[in-house]
């Protein structure tokens, strides 16, 4: 049986009685507002949880005419970043968000490219924490002890650019954001519109029930049935929902996708690579 990467707040209550130290990270943020990040934290967050920011922590410098919006951080800023946090290969790492797990989906990703494999998203986020009755506190967490851990990225993760120009028939390449934007008839956040050629439709929403939690394992299964046995790849517009359908087909008990990091946002900066409108296949 696949590991969990999932855990509801029952079971976050049980841990932190048990396991004190846990490490809770929260990734509340927006996408459309840089500035959100930490209003969310001192709003409210989980008693105890460490602030992480998106767009400086989750992600690394914007280089203009380059990379996307959100490019992935250095191996050396990632590991100061998880030393920062007390990060250490078996301390218990829960993670979330406000509700619909796409922050922390991918601080879990990136925490799996760390080689860090005990994280677990907190399937609802907050809303799901205070609808159970969870203690909220809007003062900062204590600092927490630093670590010496030492990282090696997993670089086999992720793909270039490049290589998405020449797709075989045998790899599944899935756009995580919604439909209305893949087909190019709105685009709020880039300066193109559309998406790469040969690309599946797979908004990322569809991995999540009316209350912003995901979907049984099998229902994901069956979402994903028809790449289920070929190497996929994900992307969305910057590299964030993406990693919200490498979860979900975690969880349904599939190989770990590869992720494209920058996403839509980067692939439009190169003028010379090509832009599709049209529906391809099916979508999920």
């Amino acid at each position: 049986m696949p590991m969990s990467y999932l855990i509801d707040t029952y079971q976050l209550s049980s841990l932190l009685a048990e396991s004190p130290d846990t490490l809770i990270l929260d990734c509340q943020s927006a996408l459309g507002d840089r500035s959100q990040s930490k209003a969310l934290y001192d709003a409210g967050h989980i008693l105890g949880a460490i602030h992480v920011d998106s767009e400086t922590e989750l992600s690394g410098p914007i280089i203009a005419d380059k990379t996307g919006r959100h490019p992935l951080p250095s191996q050396d800023q990632w590991q100061a970043t998880l030393q920062r946090w007390g990060v250490t290969k078996d301390r218990p790492i829960i993670i979330y968000d406000q509700n619909n797990s796409m922050f922390a989906a991918r601080a879990w990703w990136l925490l799996m490219w760390a080689g860090i494999k005990q994280a677990k998203v907190l399937d609802g986020g907050l809303d799901a924490w205070r609808h159970s009755g969870g203690a909220i506190s809007t003062e900062p967490a204590a600092a927490t002890q630093t670590s010496n851990l030492q990282i090696d990225v997993h670089n086999s993760l992720t793909i270039a650019a490049d290589s998405l120009l020449s797709l075989s028939a045998e790899q599944a390449l899935l756009d995580a954001r919604a439909l209305p934007r893949y087909q190019g008839l709105v685009e709020p956040l880039d300066s193109k519109a559309g998406h790469i050629p040969g690309a599946i439709n797979a908004d990322f929403s569809k991995n999540l029930d009316s209350d912003n939690r995901f979907l049984p394992p099998e229902q994901l299964a069956q979402r994903f049935q028809s790449v289920a046995d070929k190497p996929v790849i994900c992307y969305c517009g910057s590299g964030v929902t993406a990693c919200h359908n490498i979860l979900a087909m975690t969880i349904a008990g599939m190989k770990m996708a590869t992720l494209y990091p920058g996403s839509w946002s980067e692939w439009i900066v190169d003028d010379s690579r090509p832009v599709a409108t049209a529906i391809e296949g099916s979508p999920l």
